[in-house]
């Protein structure tokens, strides 16, 4: 087989790991890849976003399985593009996308399916936004948390838990009159603020039969004790103590089977990967938001607790067969801790030198997954290149050991500004 895998994080870089352990595969392509990634896979200078030139490359390529890792391109529309010639995909698309695209279309998809989540009000414009906050204020203290989302995409950064009405107004101020997040903020929603602890769950789906990947729990915050503006993630962690395989079930019953069930309804089935941002309350699970592909970092700390041959299945969700794969779990447990540029989230520098990175991977129980790095093409040395610079899996028997062995293997690379949070995983051993 020929694979093309597309996008040039961590998390792609975990499926080409994966991937290529598959020995029903003879050639890996990723567009457009790390430096990481180019260790085991032929990097094609291509974005995610160019939707002509993946589907050119594809065909000129006899690629046999594409695999969408961002959000991006299935908001696009390239999973449409890629079945109307043919080529076998992974991924929703764009109708049933939506549920990641459109916050406002992911809230009306849970009341009509009844699926558990926070209150929540709709807003097209400022002025009922300010309104919806005045009428919520009248009846709750002003110190009351309160969150609000963008309803479009925004890199992972569009959702605000205001801890005032001070913040929560200032919040509209940016997302709907300053548009800090550009036509994401045309709508936005308004819901109350869960208590509880979050967790993650990732399920591969075909439209009809749904597999869930092992839970895990992102770490969002910049700072430890999850202080600090919201990330793309700085961490996770599986398995989770607050999701059992019971727990787990519940979710699978009144989450995710649900949504691809009112999905398919709609006349769109759904396939590929359906991540379901969940809340444990003390009135039961909640849901706070559905993505439409793998989490980052969730996948790297999911994929290599996967004894299975990941191929079988993304080729089951292609091919409709999902029902006839077998999945296995080994018996581990992983810590993902992500190193990220000096001044991540906001302004930071790329360029800085990578060290250490052949130390770290040689570590006991470590893996070393790239997201933002390049390769100089005249002195060879891996630099900086984004924000989340890379991530180190420490795998163990259980979550401290696991824990111990990624930031011994962190402590071994340096680059300039590195940043990390010290805690990544702490909850779990509460």
């Amino acid at each position: 087989m020929r694979v093309l895998v597309i996008g040039g994080g961590g998390r792609e870089h975990a499926l080409v790991w994966k991937i290529a352990q598959s020995n029903r595969v003879r050639k890996i392509y990723c567009a457009p890849g790390n430096a990481g990634i180019a260790q085991l896979a032929e990097c094609v200078p291509l974005k995610p976003t160019d939707v002509e030139g993946l589907l050119r490359f594809a065909e000129e390529n006899q690629i046999d399985l594409t695999v969408v890792g961002p959000e991006a391109p299935l908001m696009l529309g390239l999973v449409d593009q890629f079945e109307a010639r043919s080529l076998p995909i992974v991924g929703p698309a764009s109708g049933p996308a939506r549920l990641e695209g459109s916050k406002v279309f992911a809230k009306k998809l849970m009341e009509a399916a009844n699926i558990p989540t926070a209150p929540f009000w709709i807003c097209e414009n400022p002025e009922a936004a300010f309104a919806q906050l005045d009428n919520f204020y009248r009846h709750h203290a002003p110190d009351t948390r309160i969150v609000l989302k963008a309803d479009g995409l925004a890199a992972g950064k569009g959702v605000v838990v205001a801890r005032d009405v001070a913040e929560a107004r200032a919040a509209v101020q940016q997302m709907m009159v300053e548009r800090i997040f550009g036509d994401s903020g045309d709508k936005i929603v308004i819901e109350e603020c869960l208590i509880g602890e979050e967790a993650s769950i990732m399920a591969l789906t075909d439209g009809n039969t749904v597999i869930p990947l092992a839970p895990s729990q992102d770490h969002k915050r910049i700072f430890d004790g999850d202080q600090g503006p919201n990330t793309g993630g700085m961490g996770a962690y599986s398995p989770v103590p607050i999701l059992p395989p019971d727990v787990v079930e519940a979710a699978m019953n009144q989450i995710l089977r649900p949504a691809i069930r009112a999905i398919c309804e709609l006349g769109i089935p759904y396939r590929g990967v359906l991540y379901a941002g969940i809340m444990v309350t003390a009135e039961g699970l909640r849901t706070i938001e559905f993505n439409c592909r793998l989490g980052d970092p969730e996948t790297q700390a999911v994929l290599p607790l996967l004894d299975s041959d990941l191929v079988p299945l993304l080729q089951g969700i292609a091919e409709s067969n999902l029902d006839e794969q077998e999945v296995r779990w080994r018996s581990y447990s992983s810590v993902c801790v992500v190193a990220a540029s000096g001044g991540y989230p906001a302004a930071y520098e790329t360029g800085k030198p990578i060290s250490g990175l052949a130390e770290a991977a040689n570590s006991d129980g470590c893996l070393v997954f790239h997201a933002g790095t390049r390769q100089d093409k005249e002195t060879g040395a891996i630099l900086t290149d984004g924000g989340r610079v890379l991530s180190v899996t420490g795998l163990c028997s259980d979550i401290r050991s696991a824990q111990e062995r990624a930031y011994a293997g962190l402590e071994k690379i340096q680059f300039e500004g590195i940043y990390y949070r010290r805690d990544i995983g702490a909850r779990s051993l509460k």
